[in-house]
């Protein structure tokens, strides 16, 4: 977790956004928490709950998502315990780990074809999955990783100087003319942005 403003001590930050996340199934969360141009806090849920509990809600303190960039707007005042996801009761077998039932829509046609391959339907529609994601992983990686950069820079570097050219640098995969345009910018703002768009460069 990392509190504190400018001088603060950096006691905990995980070092790869993606190091919490196998495919199909969530080990956990992080976020990191800006107050005004600083970063002041990051961790799991439970940590980053203990350190906003006394603070004062209504936009001070905005809380992120480290994989998705997304701004999250929760309430973590009260117990020590606010913001910990409760656990179903797991029951009898298997865990299921990530399974989740969703509903598909496809023609008739689509259905008669997956129901003829060996496994089923289900087992189909995986590989066909897996064998996307393969083909265009890293195309996918990179498009979730500037879509995350441009949420958190929408949330808070939009009055900056230089936003418009970044956000098309960003989106041009140009590490040095983003950068161009970002080094003007609050250190912790501009590290973390970083971070979100070019995790899988060399930090150098």
């Amino acid at each position: 977790m990392i509190l504190g403003g400018p001088g603060r001590s950096k006691i905990f930050y995980p070092d790869s956004i993606d190091s919490g996340i196998i495919s199909g199934y969530i080990l956990f969360m992080t976020f990191t928490v800006f107050h005004g141009k600083h970063r002041v806090a990051s961790g799991e849920r439970a940590q980053v709950a203990l350190f906003l509990m006394d603070k004062p809600q209504g936009g001070e303190f905005l809380v992120f998502e480290d994989v998705s960039g997304r701004q999250i707007d929760l309430d973590f005042r009260g117990t020590p315990n606010a913001g910990e996801a409760t656990a179903e009761p797991r029951g009898r077998g298997r865990p299921k780990l990530g399974v989740v039932p969703r509903e598909v829509t496809l023609l008739p046609r689509h259905w008669d074809w997956l129901n003829s391959q060996p496994g089923g339907a289900s087992v189909a529609l995986r590989k066909l999955v897996d064998e996307a994601r393969r083909s265009s992983g890293d195309a996918d990686r990179i498009r979730a990783a500037q879509e995350a950069a441009y949420r958190f820079l929408s949330a808070i570097a939009g009055n900056l100087p230089g936003y418009e050219e970044a956000t098309r640098a960003l989106f041009a995969y140009d590490r040095r003319r983003f950068g161009e345009h970002i080094a003007g910018w609050p250190e912790d703002i501009r590290d973390y942005a970083v971070k979100l768009a070019f995790s899988d460069q060399d930090p150098a």
